[in-house]
């Protein structure tokens, strides 16, 4: 018994002499991050008495508010300063089958070139030709197309630049009227200036 009692007691001993020399890791690393933490605190409170953090929040809070207020004022701004002018343009009208800017056109023509050389510079235009419901829709798509583009050769030769018009037909597809008479089809032979940014 006695020589069963001696190696056991031995082993035991062993075990325990071998652990109880280790540290546990554990609880090193949040130590260290709790004094580094600490360090920062005190370094803050000695430059600032603990403010710098609330300082910094409130300073970047407030140039957000600001930033954000003067964007949503400048868009305001923008959209009246769209609506203002697109109230300035006119729309010039088309014999039928025509493409050719009527001479009654004319000084319709002048005036939204003045308009348009006025314009701030941020914004340009789009000239929309319309059609009556006469004619294929391809066909009309394409006279659509011509009378916008003599619309924008007789703007540019009013001094606009080119390059701040552009045009699109859309044949007989946005009517403004659609009784079916001779007055209502005349006012669906039309280009429409729109203002765009």
């Amino acid at each position: 018994m006695k020589k069963l009692l001696l190696p056991s007691i031995a082993t035991a001993l062993l075990l325990f002499s071998g652990c109880s020399s280790k540290e546990p890791a554990v609880d090193a690393k949040p130590e260290a991050q709790k004094q580094a933490a600490s360090q920062q605190n005190k370094s803050n409170t000695g430059k600032n008495g603990g403010e710098a953090s609330d300082v910094a929040t409130e300073e970047v809070s407030s140039n957000m508010q600001q930033v954000g207020s003067e964007s949503m004022e400048n868009a305001n701004s923008n959209e009246m300063n769209m609506m203002n002018l697109q109230s300035k343009y006119q729309t010039i009208y088309f014999d039928f089958d025509r493409f050719d800017v009527r001479g009654d056109m004319q000084e319709i023509v002048q005036t939204d070139a003045a308009v348009a050389k006025n314009a701030p510079g941020s914004f340009n235009i789009k000239l929309e030709g319309n059609c009556d419901e006469w004619g294929s829709d391809e066909y009309n798509f394409a006279l659509g197309l011509k009378r916008a583009k003599a619309v924008k050769e007789a703007l540019v030769a009013e001094g606009v630049s080119s390059s701040s018009v552009s045009m699109v037909s859309f044949g007989e597809s946005n009517p403004v009227c659609n009784d079916h008479t001779k007055e209502c089809w005349a006012k669906n032979r039309r280009v429409d200036v729109k203002v765009i940014p």
